[in-house]
């Protein structure tokens, strides 16, 4: 049997996400699913647990990879939990479980992540109009040595197709 495909979705913590990146990024994690793909998230609020809640609604598996030593920090929507205990170093973990990312959003732990795929040239697509990080490095390198573009796109089908289409190349 074949490795299923693990897509990390990455953004807004529980402060700062707002009714419509919920929904976006609900959107994304439904998408997940339907293309049979694993979600990761970070497992805790925001974007990570909207996520976990499309891909659950879809009848996907998802993996909540967080910061704690303690599994019921977790949101209620993953299936499995990893309390690494690691606190803000898991973002490497993250990046480094998914075969590539998706941006919904974000603030400076969400760049940490962003940061962690590029130095690991995992493809990542982020949602322009979500705002934060997704906006702010959409259509671009993170620095001079151009690991992997960050590609801008406009939908949560967008996203994953893009995803998709890298890792399956």
């Amino acid at each position: 049997m074949p490795k299923k495909r693990q897509i990390l979705v990455i953004g807004n913590n529980e402060n700062g996400c707002t009714p419509e990146l919920e929904l976006l990024a609900y959107e994304v994690g439904k998408e997940v699913a339907i293309s049979g793909s694993v979600l990761i998230t970070g497992g805790l609020g925001g974007v990570m647990r909207a996520a976990c809640h499309g891909a659950h609604d879809a009848g996907g598996l998802t993996v909540g990879i967080i910061p704690q030593d303690d599994a019921s920090f977790a949101n209620e929507y993953c299936d499995i939990v990893i309390p690494s205990g690691l606190g803000l170093s898991r973002d490497f973990l993250n990046a480094l479980a998914s075969d590539g990312v998706i941006v919904v959003g974000g603030g400076s732990g969400t760049l940490s992540e962003m940061c962690a795929a590029y130095m690991h040239k995992k493809p990542i697509a982020a949602l322009r109009k979500s705002g934060g990080m997704a906006a702010k490095f959409a259509d671009q390198y993170l620095d001079h040595r151009q690991n992997v573009k960050i590609v801008g796109v406009d939908t949560p089908q967008d996203a994953v197709k893009y995803i998709l289409d890298k890792i399956t190349a």
